[in-house]
């Protein structure tokens, strides 16, 4: 089995006042195990209200490379998400890659 070292980070966005998300955890939150060789993330969690809005974006992010493929992955998710929190969702993830590089800096 190959042995992977991975880094986990957060990214963190507010949502609209009246979205259900930040009533119940206050703002919008996602988290993300990503390979510090290739960039590529390899499980995805984030605060949600629906299980299908953590399937869907899991389903999106999972094997796409923050090194490589970043704005394709905001793209996918501003052409096929349409939940009322999509401007957290990109805003979370800009958040979390933001950590993802400091974290490669740091460790490289």
């Amino acid at each position: 089995m190959e042995h992977r070292e991975t880094v986990y980070v957060t990214g963190e966005s507010r949502t609209n006042i009246d979205n259900a998300i930040t009533k119940v955890y206050g703002a919008f939150f996602v988290a993300l195990e990503v390979d510090l060789s290739s960039g590529e993330i390899l499980n995805m969690d984030c605060t949600h209200t629906l299980d299908l809005t953590e399937t869907f974006l899991r389903r999106i992010c999972v094997g796409r490379s923050l090194d490589r493929e970043y704005e394709q992955l905001e793209a996918e998710i501003t052409r096929r998400y349409y939940g009322s929190s999509t401007r957290a969702v990109i805003a979370a993830l800009k958040d979390a890659n933001k950590r993802y590089i400091m974290a490669k800096e740091k460790l490289n």
